[in-house]
Protein backbone atom coordinates (compact mmCIF):
# COMPACT_ATOMS: atom_id res chain seq x y z
CA UNK A 1 0.00 0.00 0.00
CA UNK A 2 1.48 3.33 -1.06
CA UNK A 3 1.47 6.45 1.09
CA UNK A 4 1.06 10.07 0.13
CA UNK A 5 3.62 12.67 1.19
CA UNK A 6 0.88 15.02 2.39
CA UNK A 7 0.09 14.71 6.08
CA UNK A 8 -0.57 16.49 9.35
CA UNK A 9 -0.15 15.47 12.97
CA UNK A 10 -0.02 17.10 16.38
CA UNK A 11 0.68 16.20 19.99
CA UNK A 12 0.38 18.01 23.35
CA UNK A 13 1.51 17.23 26.88
CA UNK A 14 2.03 18.92 30.26
CA UNK A 15 4.76 17.85 32.65
CA UNK A 16 5.89 19.58 35.84
CA UNK A 17 4.40 22.90 34.74
CA UNK A 18 5.87 22.72 31.22
CA UNK A 19 3.25 22.95 28.49
CA UNK A 20 4.48 21.55 25.17
CA UNK A 21 2.62 21.22 21.88
CA UNK A 22 3.86 20.58 18.38
CA UNK A 23 2.47 20.32 14.88
CA UNK A 24 4.00 18.44 11.96
CA UNK A 25 3.02 19.21 8.37
CA UNK A 26 4.43 17.33 5.40
CA UNK A 27 4.37 18.04 1.68
CA UNK A 28 5.88 16.32 -1.34
CA UNK A 29 9.61 16.54 -1.97
CA UNK A 30 12.30 14.50 -3.71
CA UNK A 31 14.20 13.96 -0.47
CA UNK A 32 13.57 14.33 3.26
CA UNK A 33 13.93 17.98 4.21
CA UNK A 34 13.10 19.03 7.77
CA UNK A 35 12.32 22.49 9.10
CA UNK A 36 12.11 22.73 12.91
CA UNK A 37 10.68 25.93 14.40
CA UNK A 38 11.41 26.36 18.10
CA UNK A 39 10.81 29.14 20.66
CA UNK A 40 13.88 31.04 21.83
CA UNK A 41 14.15 29.20 25.14
CA UNK A 42 14.53 25.89 23.29
CA UNK A 43 16.80 27.07 20.49
CA UNK A 44 19.61 24.69 19.73
CA UNK A 45 17.49 21.54 19.96
CA UNK A 46 16.89 21.43 16.19
CA UNK A 47 19.47 18.70 15.42
CA UNK A 48 18.12 16.39 18.14
CA UNK A 49 14.50 16.78 17.07
CA UNK A 50 15.38 16.49 13.39
CA UNK A 51 17.09 13.20 14.14
CA UNK A 52 13.88 11.90 15.73
CA UNK A 53 11.88 12.99 12.67
CA UNK A 54 14.27 11.16 10.36
CA UNK A 55 13.64 7.98 12.31
CA UNK A 56 9.92 8.05 11.45
CA UNK A 57 9.64 9.84 8.09
CA UNK A 58 11.71 9.01 5.04
CA UNK A 59 10.65 11.43 2.30
CA UNK A 60 9.00 14.81 1.83
CA UNK A 61 9.26 18.37 3.08
CA UNK A 62 8.56 18.32 6.83
CA UNK A 63 7.79 21.40 8.92
CA UNK A 64 7.54 21.01 12.69
CA UNK A 65 6.37 23.93 14.83
CA UNK A 66 6.87 23.75 18.60
CA UNK A 67 5.02 25.84 21.18
CA UNK A 68 6.35 25.86 24.75
CA UNK A 69 5.35 27.51 28.02
CA UNK A 70 6.96 26.99 31.40
CA UNK A 71 4.30 27.80 34.03
CA UNK A 72 6.19 26.32 36.95
CA UNK A 73 7.99 28.26 39.65
CA UNK A 74 11.22 27.71 37.74
CA UNK A 75 9.95 30.07 35.05
CA UNK A 76 10.28 33.09 37.37
CA UNK A 77 13.26 35.30 36.57
CA UNK A 78 15.83 36.21 39.26
CA UNK A 79 16.36 39.84 40.23
CA UNK A 80 19.91 41.03 39.95
CA UNK A 81 19.92 43.03 43.20
CA UNK A 82 23.34 44.54 42.60
CA UNK A 83 22.34 45.92 39.22
CA UNK A 84 19.02 47.16 40.59
CA UNK A 85 20.69 48.96 43.53
CA UNK A 86 23.14 50.64 41.19
CA UNK A 87 20.30 51.96 39.04
CA UNK A 88 18.56 53.30 42.18
CA UNK A 89 21.73 54.98 43.44
CA UNK A 90 22.29 56.69 40.10
CA UNK A 91 18.68 57.86 39.92
CA UNK A 92 18.83 59.26 43.49
CA UNK A 93 21.87 61.29 42.60
CA UNK A 94 19.85 62.93 39.87
CA UNK A 95 16.57 63.52 41.64
CA UNK A 96 15.04 62.55 44.97
CA UNK A 97 11.75 60.88 44.18
CA UNK A 98 9.91 57.63 44.41
CA UNK A 99 10.61 55.09 41.72
CA UNK A 100 8.22 52.89 39.76
CA UNK A 101 9.19 49.30 40.59
CA UNK A 102 7.74 47.98 37.32
CA UNK A 103 9.80 50.45 35.33
CA UNK A 104 12.94 49.53 37.26
CA UNK A 105 12.46 45.84 36.45
CA UNK A 106 12.45 46.65 32.74
CA UNK A 107 15.95 48.12 32.88
CA UNK A 108 18.69 46.05 31.18
CA UNK A 109 20.30 43.46 33.41
CA UNK A 110 17.80 43.70 36.28
CA UNK A 111 15.91 40.51 35.46
CA UNK A 112 18.02 37.46 34.80
CA UNK A 113 16.36 34.34 33.41
CA UNK A 114 18.92 31.59 33.21
CA UNK A 115 17.18 28.24 32.89
CA UNK A 116 19.23 25.39 34.38
CA UNK A 117 20.54 22.75 31.99
CA UNK A 118 18.48 20.12 33.78
CA UNK A 119 15.20 21.92 32.96
CA UNK A 120 16.26 22.28 29.35
CA UNK A 121 17.15 18.60 29.14
CA UNK A 122 13.79 17.65 30.64
CA UNK A 123 11.99 19.83 28.08
CA UNK A 124 13.99 18.21 25.28
CA UNK A 125 13.05 14.75 26.55
CA UNK A 126 9.37 15.74 26.65
CA UNK A 127 9.51 16.94 23.04
CA UNK A 128 11.26 13.77 21.92
CA UNK A 129 8.37 11.78 23.35
CA UNK A 130 5.81 13.94 21.54
CA UNK A 131 7.45 13.81 18.10
CA UNK A 132 6.73 10.07 17.50
CA UNK A 133 3.09 10.59 18.53
CA UNK A 134 2.66 13.38 15.98
CA UNK A 135 4.55 11.38 13.35
CA UNK A 136 2.13 8.46 13.77
CA UNK A 137 -0.77 10.80 13.07
CA UNK A 138 1.06 12.08 9.98
CA UNK A 139 1.65 8.53 8.74
CA UNK A 140 -2.00 7.58 9.24
CA UNK A 141 -3.10 10.57 7.19
CA UNK A 142 -0.54 9.68 4.54
CA UNK A 143 -2.00 6.19 4.35
CA UNK A 144 -5.52 7.53 3.82
CA UNK A 145 -4.30 9.89 1.10
CA UNK A 146 -2.29 7.01 -0.37
CA UNK A 147 -5.42 4.89 -0.78
CA UNK A 148 -7.01 7.65 -2.86
CA UNK A 149 -3.87 8.02 -4.95
CA UNK A 150 -3.70 4.27 -5.51
CA UNK A 151 -7.31 4.09 -6.70
CA UNK A 152 -6.70 6.89 -9.21
CA UNK A 153 -3.43 5.37 -10.46
CA UNK A 154 -5.04 1.97 -10.95
CA UNK A 155 -7.72 3.57 -13.14
CA UNK A 156 -5.05 5.03 -15.41
CA UNK A 157 -3.19 1.70 -15.55
CA UNK A 158 -6.42 0.00 -16.58
CA UNK A 159 -6.98 2.62 -19.29
CA UNK A 160 -3.48 2.03 -20.69
CA UNK A 161 -4.02 -1.74 -20.69
CA UNK A 162 -7.23 -1.33 -22.67
CA UNK A 163 -5.44 0.87 -25.21
CA UNK A 164 -2.70 -1.74 -25.58
CA UNK A 165 -5.31 -4.41 -26.37
CA UNK A 166 -6.65 -2.20 -29.15
CA UNK A 167 -3.14 -1.56 -30.50
CA UNK A 168 -2.24 -5.26 -30.49
CA UNK A 169 -5.43 -6.07 -32.38
CA UNK A 170 -4.73 -3.35 -34.93
CA UNK A 171 -1.10 -4.25 -35.78
CA UNK A 172 -1.89 -7.28 -38.05
CA UNK A 173 -4.47 -5.18 -39.90
CA UNK A 174 -1.85 -2.48 -40.50
CA UNK A 175 0.40 -4.94 -42.33
CA UNK A 176 -2.50 -6.28 -44.38
CA UNK A 177 -3.65 -2.78 -45.36
CA UNK A 178 -0.11 -1.81 -46.31
CA UNK A 179 0.21 -4.95 -48.44
CA UNK A 180 -3.04 -4.17 -50.25
CA UNK A 181 -2.09 -0.52 -50.85
CA UNK A 182 1.40 -1.47 -52.03
CA UNK A 183 0.07 -4.11 -54.41
CA UNK A 184 -2.44 -1.63 -55.86
CA UNK A 185 0.23 1.01 -56.41
CA UNK A 186 2.69 -1.41 -57.94
CA UNK A 187 0.05 -2.77 -60.33
CA UNK A 188 -0.88 0.74 -61.34
CA UNK A 189 2.72 1.80 -61.96
CA UNK A 190 3.86 -1.41 -63.65
CA UNK A 191 0.64 -1.68 -65.64
CA UNK A 192 1.56 1.49 -67.50
CA UNK A 193 4.80 -0.22 -68.48
CA UNK A 194 3.09 -3.46 -69.44
CA UNK A 195 4.73 -5.43 -66.62
CA UNK A 196 3.27 -7.63 -63.90
CA UNK A 197 3.80 -7.43 -60.14
CA UNK A 198 6.03 -10.23 -58.98
CA UNK A 199 4.87 -11.88 -55.78
CA UNK A 200 8.39 -12.09 -54.33
CA UNK A 201 8.90 -8.34 -54.76
CA UNK A 202 5.65 -7.61 -53.01
CA UNK A 203 6.44 -9.96 -50.13
CA UNK A 204 9.89 -8.44 -49.73
CA UNK A 205 8.54 -4.90 -49.44
CA UNK A 206 5.83 -5.96 -47.01
CA UNK A 207 8.42 -7.77 -44.88
CA UNK A 208 10.62 -4.65 -44.78
CA UNK A 209 7.66 -2.53 -43.77
CA UNK A 210 6.58 -5.03 -41.09
CA UNK A 211 10.07 -5.08 -39.62
CA UNK A 212 10.35 -1.29 -39.49
CA UNK A 213 6.90 -0.88 -37.96
CA UNK A 214 7.13 -3.83 -35.56
CA UNK A 215 6.23 -2.64 -32.05
CA UNK A 216 5.94 -6.02 -30.36
CA UNK A 217 8.99 -5.35 -28.17
CA UNK A 218 7.63 -1.97 -27.09
CA UNK A 219 4.26 -3.52 -26.30
CA UNK A 220 5.90 -6.25 -24.21
CA UNK A 221 8.09 -3.81 -22.29
CA UNK A 222 5.19 -1.44 -21.66
CA UNK A 223 3.08 -4.32 -20.33
CA UNK A 224 6.00 -5.31 -18.10
CA UNK A 225 6.21 -1.76 -16.72
CA UNK A 226 2.46 -1.77 -16.05
CA UNK A 227 2.73 -5.08 -14.20
CA UNK A 228 5.65 -3.89 -12.07
CA UNK A 229 3.89 -0.60 -11.35
CA UNK A 230 0.76 -2.43 -10.17
CA UNK A 231 2.83 -4.78 -7.99
CA UNK A 232 4.45 -1.80 -6.26
CA UNK A 233 1.07 -0.17 -5.67
CA UNK A 234 -0.39 -3.30 -4.11
CA UNK A 235 2.73 -4.50 -2.28
CA UNK A 236 2.79 -5.02 1.49
CA UNK A 237 6.24 -3.47 1.86
CA UNK A 238 6.03 -0.17 3.75
CA UNK A 239 9.24 1.20 2.22
CA UNK A 240 8.93 4.27 -0.05
CA UNK A 241 8.31 3.46 -3.73
CA UNK A 242 7.69 6.94 -5.13
CA UNK A 243 11.05 7.24 -6.90
CA UNK A 244 10.70 3.81 -8.48
CA UNK A 245 7.20 4.66 -9.70
CA UNK A 246 8.48 7.92 -11.15
CA UNK A 247 11.20 6.03 -13.05
CA UNK A 248 8.66 3.56 -14.41
CA UNK A 249 6.46 6.38 -15.73
CA UNK A 250 9.46 7.74 -17.64
CA UNK A 251 10.03 4.32 -19.18
CA UNK A 252 6.32 4.02 -20.05
CA UNK A 253 6.45 7.33 -21.87
CA UNK A 254 9.61 6.27 -23.71
CA UNK A 255 7.94 3.09 -25.00
CA UNK A 256 4.81 4.98 -26.02
CA UNK A 257 6.85 7.54 -27.99
CA UNK A 258 8.73 4.75 -29.76
CA UNK A 259 5.47 3.03 -30.67
CA UNK A 260 4.10 6.25 -32.11
CA UNK A 261 7.21 6.90 -34.22
CA UNK A 262 7.48 3.33 -35.58
CA UNK A 263 3.84 2.65 -36.38
CA UNK A 264 2.29 5.57 -38.27
CA UNK A 265 -1.17 4.07 -38.62
CA UNK A 266 -3.81 6.72 -37.65
CA UNK A 267 -5.75 4.32 -35.41
CA UNK A 268 -2.60 3.24 -33.56
CA UNK A 269 -1.53 6.89 -33.24
CA UNK A 270 -4.83 7.76 -31.56
CA UNK A 271 -4.32 5.01 -28.99
CA UNK A 272 -0.71 6.09 -28.43
CA UNK A 273 -1.90 9.64 -27.72
CA UNK A 274 -4.39 8.23 -25.21
CA UNK A 275 -1.64 6.17 -23.56
CA UNK A 276 0.66 9.19 -23.29
CA UNK A 277 -2.15 11.20 -21.73
CA UNK A 278 -2.66 8.55 -19.06
CA UNK A 279 1.08 8.33 -18.41
CA UNK A 280 1.28 12.11 -17.94
CA UNK A 281 -1.53 12.01 -15.40
CA UNK A 282 0.20 9.11 -13.62
CA UNK A 283 3.43 11.10 -13.50
CA UNK A 284 1.65 14.05 -11.89
CA UNK A 285 0.13 11.83 -9.18
CA UNK A 286 3.34 9.93 -8.55
CA UNK A 287 5.06 13.17 -7.53
CA UNK A 288 3.13 12.98 -4.24
CA UNK A 289 3.82 9.30 -3.53
CA UNK A 290 6.28 8.66 -0.70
Amino acid sequence: MIRSMTGFGSATDVEDGRHCSLEIRTLNGKHLKCHVRLPDELSGLEPELESVLQGHLSRGTVTMTVRYQDRSGHAAADINTEALQRYIDQLKSIDEQTFDAAALLQLPGVLVQDAPDSRRSESAALLKRLVPVACEAVIEMRKVEGEKLQADLMLHLSSISESLIEVEARVPEVNTLYSDRLQSRMKSMLGELGADVREEDLLREVAIFAEKSDISEELARLRGHLSQFADLLEGDDASPVGRTLDFLTQEMLREANTMGSKCLDPAVSRHVVSIKGDVDRIKEQVQNVE
